[in-house]
């Protein structure tokens, strides 16, 4: 009998792995000694060890815009809402370094990941920004003219690259503690000229 908490605990051990050895160099017997289990017992739950990263993939990402859109949903001015989406998108990766590294880095190896995998979870991120932008533009905060497509590729974007700076250069800083900065600049291109 399949125990429904086993997809749950390998993912974790899977991000810890990944986060530790690489995506490449990790072998599904790493994650299930991680996991505390036999290596055949993975293969209960995930066909292969990229079904394994598609998983952990899907499943925290779904997560993360559920935890966004609930956190941002009593907010009215949008110009605030996007600076909580900013610094929670940093306190997120910052508080799971490990999820950070994989997400920010061993994900990133695929290419076939981005085209394909990922594009559902992803354009989910990309409809919460962009409703928030929309509602800025509606509110009169943001310009009119604001192409809004491009716009939320362009916060993505930075919230991105300075995370993967964050992961690459070894945290030696606070990620959340760029989240001012980073809205700010993204808001000043945005604002509407008053």
């Amino acid at each position: 009998m399949r125990d429904p908490a086993k997809p749950q605990q390998i993912i974790e051990a899977a991000v810890r792995v990944f986060a530790r050895k690489g995506y490449f160099n990790s072998r599904v017997s790493d994650i299930a000694r991680e996991a505390g289990i036999a290596a055949g017992t993975i293969y209960l739950y995930f066909k292969t060890k990229e079904d394994i990263l598609i998983t952990l993939f899907r499943e925290k990402m779904a997560a993360f815009v559920s935890s966004l859109r609930r956190a941002i949903a009593d907010e009215p001015d949008p110009v605030a809402k996007v600076r909580r989406l900013v610094r929670l998108h940093f306190e997120m990766l910052e508080g799971d370094p490990d999820l950070a590294e994989v997400v920010q880095v061993e994900l990133r190896q695929g290419q076939k990941f981005f085209r394909g995998a990922s594009s559902q979870e992803i354009a989910a991120y990309f409809a919460l920004i962009g409703s928030v932008l929309e509602e800025g533009v509606g509110q009169g905060h943001f310009k009119s003219e604001l192409p809004v497509k491009v716009a939320t590729k362009m916060l993505f974007g930075a919230m991105d690259q300075m995370a993967t700076s964050w992961v690459l250069g070894k945290r030696g800083y606070r990620l959340v503690d760029t989240a001012p900065a980073v809205a700010d600049l993204f808001l000043q291109g945005v604002a509407a000229r008053r």
